[in-house]
């Protein structure tokens, strides 16, 4: 009896021991599992959704009716998905080089210790992002699309016919250039702010010891070393030009503007998603849109990294 009674006693802490070890081991899961799940709920599982509603037709009211891929191939003769597509990609050609070009300018200038009030500067340049998108869209609105608005009075006393800039096709495209870049050129001057904060400051000072002057300084060092930054921000700006929604939907509404000249991917997709119900034609959309988005970024990542190697 002592001999059983002295071996439960010692089988006890082994088993809390392997019990406290086997916790150890599963703890790290257990913390991270709330991310997981909320991901598989909220992540996945809609885009798989999408992505078996896209192969149907389906209102939201009846049960969805499978028709193949018949909504990917009418996209492609769709002249409103086609309009969308380019209008996003002038946008993206027009606002990208602008965006991250004149962050990568501004951020040169303040990161100089020769400019007095630099953090104020910062935060000025900063201060846009802060905004609510659809109150700047709306002040914008104000001042462009009102004939008696700020920018019209100041052409006006300069001897320049009134525009109406949101009603003019060929000034649609300016307006949202206008807007983007003042929104978010306080973004990229963030990221290029931190790139050019990375370089180390030795390797300038031994170039301006060598004789070099602060023109070849930017562009024998310090663009080579903000590569990566510069790869990093121009996929960025990629994604969210082909996102973009809230700007063109406060300044031209629904349609897109004149000649539906404002009619962006995003704004395509929300209409025809939630204004005619047409929710497998829109997860179409959604998908196809998604894959170029991809294939830009997958392109310029390499062509980065190629001339990067």
């Amino acid at each position: 009896m002592s001999i059983t009674a002295k071996a439960t006693t010692t089988s006890a802490p082994n088993g809390t021991r392997w019990s406290r070890i086997q916790w150890h081991k599963l703890a790290p899961y257990f913390f991270i599992s709330p991310f997981f799940i909320i991901f598989l709920i909220f992540g996945l599982y809609p885009i798989i959704y999408s992505g078996y509603i896209s192969l149907h037709q389906w209102t939201g009211l009846k049960p969805p009716t499978f028709i193949g891929l018949t909504n990917y191939i009418n996209l492609f003769q769709d002249n409103d998905f086609l309009t969308a597509l380019r209008n996003t990609a002038l946008l993206t050609v027009i606002s990208g080089p602008i965006t991250i070009g004149g962050g990568l300018l501004l951020a040169v200038i303040l990161n100089n210790n020769l400019v007095r009030y630099r953090n104020v500067f910062r935060s000025i340049f900063y201060l846009p992002l802060v905004v609510s998108l659809v109150v700047a869209s709306q002040v914008f609105g104000l001042m462009l699309g009102n004939p008696f608005g700020l920018v019209n009075e100041v052409l006006a006393r300069l001897g320049i016919d009134r525009v109406n800039f949101l009603h003019e096709p060929k000034l649609t495209i300016l307006v949202l250039v206008v807007l983007i870049t003042w929104k978010y050129i306080g973004n990229d001057l963030v990221i290029m702010l931190a790139g050019l904060q990375s370089i180390p400051p030795e390797l300038n000072e031994a170039a301006l010891v060598d004789g070099a002057s602060p023109m070849q300084i930017f562009f024998r060092i310090t663009i080579p070393l903000m590569r990566p930054v510069i790869l990093f921000d121009l996929v960025l700006t990629t994604i969210s030009a082909f996102n973009i929604f809230a700007e063109p939907y406060t300044l031209f509404g629904i349609t897109g503007g004149a000649n539906q000249s404002g009619l962006t991917t995003g704004l395509l997709l929300y209409r025809t998603s939630f204004n005619f119900f047409k929710f497998g034609y829109g997860s179409a959309m959604a998908y196809i849109v998604a894959f170029i988005i991809f294939i830009l970024s997958l392109v310029q990542l390499r062509l980065g990294t190629r001339e990067h190697e």
